[in-house]
């Protein structure tokens, strides 16, 4: 029996492990000369052709060459021409082919880029690929060019079925009738949109739907329906305008049929938050033209209540209540009418702007500070005309229970007004130019006189005064009817609006003013009544200075007086200059001092009569002498 120690044992296999590794070594080049022998005999094999397992959308290229592929892609290949692709809007449909649309397979493109798959990379990515190709197959996808100035023109052939212009709703006036044309939304085919739709589907290869893209145009104004209501609602009715609390003294009513309010009425287009929309109403600028044309006869002056000093209680009694001021406000009016009318009223006030006065009718003597007679005066006006009567009467009753307030300027062409026929006046004798003639409101100036003198003598300022242009012998009476010259330089005339008389209140109270007239004693008496300051008035006149006789009379032919008739229309009275001083003092200090200057141009006796009257004109030359002398 034979031992072998371990040692021996353990070798033996490490012995042949060279003979081992030998064989599997030939084994694998063996392998893989065999695999590149095979592999070999495929490219040789698929030189110049396509490698097996490629496809175009199931049409199998394997083993062909490129142009005979592109030849069965050509002939099997039948989208292009046989697809269909429905574009659809709205119940609208349009059938087209993609070859319609500018489809069209490039056979030769897509046969190439089949021949090269497997043919790209190093050996081992190309080896994979066609293994892999062999192995589960593979689609390639088909080369294909879109024209696509084809598929635009196509859509906007669509568009041109599909469009629709947007149209803005209208409203307008015929006659009486409102006119409305509706509004349309309009739309428009979104080309570029529809084509990247129409692209997506033909890169599917199959049939399919592609809904277009439409973009709606919304016309600024579509709907009018509801100001055509209000335009029909205005229209639906004459207009009437009234003055609030109307009497029979006030204006009105103004009254617009339908026709007149509808050449008036204005459709405007206005922005608004929603939207731009059309405003319905009546032209503003029309409106504003009739209502300032109305105005003036709507304006009532705020008047102060007039009053009468009671000297026995001494206390004010009202005489005439006061007057609320008021105007109309035309911008107010115009917006008032407009929304009025919207809201279905045809009968609408004129909107008036109110003043209060200052004084109302429940003064008192103690709050106005009227507690003593301050000054009064009397002139007399005997040989006076019934019209210059009525005249005096008209003027002074103006001014009878008025208040001027404390430091307040009295202007008495303010108060006198307009002196016409109308508010009450007659014609009598005025001077006008170098002339006494007939005028409205000969007479007036006995009342302006009156006020300069009780303003005199009552020791206020006088801030204007215009004295007449010659010597008035109405304005130089006492009581009995005799001449006192004393009194020259103490008239004053107003001729409204040229020629005022002004003075200024300038004691801490209101000043009350009394007038009367005694027709039959022909005197007019003006009072004044306030809180006595103490003020106390002294005065010297010049008299009568540097006299002028007056010219020889003057004869004047007058053919609508009658054969010997004789009239004498102006009376001859001398020139001449008077100055007279007044000083105002209170506890001995004066207050101020002021002087009157009038110079009285000399006047001539003038004569009218009528023609062929003997002895008329009594001196030719004399006559003829006076007239170039008055040129």
């Amino acid at each position: 029996m034979r031992n072998y120690s371990s040692t021996t044992a353990l070798r033996r296999p490490l012995d042949i492990l060279p003979q081992i590794l030998a064989a599997l070594l030939g084994g694998a080049v063996i392998f893989v000369i065999a695999l590149g022998a095979l592999a070999i005999g495929f490219e040789v094999y698929f030189a110049g052709r396509i490698y097996p397992g490629f496809s175009v959308v199931g049409i199998d290229l394997s083993g062909l060459k490129p142009k005979e592929a592109a030849t069965r892609l050509q002939n099997q290949l039948e989208y292009p021409e046989h697809g269909r692709i429905l574009l659809r809007r709205e119940g609208k449909i349009w059938l087209a082919t993609p070859a319609d649309v500018g489809f069209y397979l490039d056979p030769e493109s897509t046969a190439l880029s089949a021949y090269r798959q497997g043919r790209q990379g190093n050996l081992v990515v190309r080896l994979w690929t066609q293994f892999t190709t062999w192995y589960y197959g593979k689609g390639i996808t088909p080369q294909y060019v879109f024209d696509e100035r084809v598929a635009y023109n196509y859509l906007k052939d669509v568009a041109d079925q599909i469009d629709l212009p947007a149209l803005e709703a209208s409203l307008s006036v015929d006659g009486v009738n409102v006119v409305v044309t509706p509004g349309q939304i309009g739309r428009t085919l979104d080309i570029p949109a529809s084509l990247e739709m129409l692209r997506k589907q033909l890169q599917t290869l199959q049939d399919g739907e592609v809904a277009l893209t439409v973009s709606e145009i919304k016309p600024a104004i579509i709907d009018v329906s509801e100001q055509a209501a209000l335009a029909r609602q205005i229209l639906s009715d004459s207009l009437t305008l009234v003055v609030p609390g109307e009497s029979k003294a006030d204006a009105g009513p103004w009254i617009f049929k339908p026709e007149d309010l509808a050449s008036m009425l204005t459709i405007e287009r206005v922005p608004s938050p929603e939207g731009d929309r059309y405003q319905v109403g009546l032209q503003e600028e029309a409106l504003r033209s009739f209502l300032e044309g109305i105005a003036p006869e709507l304006v009532r002056n705020k008047q102060n209540a007039r009053f009468i000093f009671n000297d026995d209680n001494r206390q004010l009694e009202l005489i005439q209540p006061a007057v609320i001021g008021r105007s109309l406000d035309i911008e107010t009016t115009i917006q008032a009418i407009n929304q009025k009318l919207l809201a279905g009223d045809h009968h609408i006030s004129l909107d008036m702007a109110y003043s209060e006065p200052e004084i109302g009718d429940d003064a008192t003597a103690e709050q106005l500070g009227i507690r003593d007679l301050v000054s009064v005066q009397t002139s007399y006006f005997y040989g006076s005309s019934a019209d210059r009567i009525q005249n005096i009467q008209t003027a002074a009753g103006r001014f009878h229970g008025l208040l001027v307030p404390p430091g307040g300027t009295f202007s008495m062409a303010d108060v006198l007004g307009d002196v016409s026929l109308n508010n009450g006046y007659a014609e009598a004798l005025i001077i006008f130019g170098n002339r006494t003639i007939k005028g409205v409101g000969g007479g007036v100036c006995q009342v302006s006189t009156t006020l300069f003198r009780t303003v005199f003598f009552g020791g206020y300022p006088v801030v204007e005064r215009h004295p007449h242009a010659y010597r008035v012998y109405y304005y130089e009476l006492r009581a009995d009817g005799s001449v006192n010259t004393s009194l020259a330089g103490l008239d004053a005339t107003v001729y409204v609006p040229l020629v005022d008389f002004k003075f200024i209140n300038d004691s801490p109270g209101w000043l009350l003013m009394e007038t009367y007239v005694n027709p039959a004693g022909r005197s007019l008496t003006w009072k004044f009544y306030a809180t006595s300051d103490g003020r106390q008035v002294d005065w010297e006149t010049s008299g009568l200075m540097n006299k002028e006789e007056p010219p020889d009379p003057l004869y004047e032919e007058n053919p609508d007086l009658s054969k010997g008739e004789i009239k004498q229309v102006d009376w001859e009275v001398e020139g001449a200059d008077v100055s007279i001083t007044r000083t105002v003092t209170r506890n001995g200090e004066v207050l101020f001092k002021d002087t009157f200057d009038t110079h009285y141009m000399p006047w001539r006796s003038v004569y009218q009569y009528g023609s062929g009257t003997k002895g008329m004109p009594p001196d030719q030359d004399k006559q003829d002498k006076n007239k170039n002398k008055d040129k």
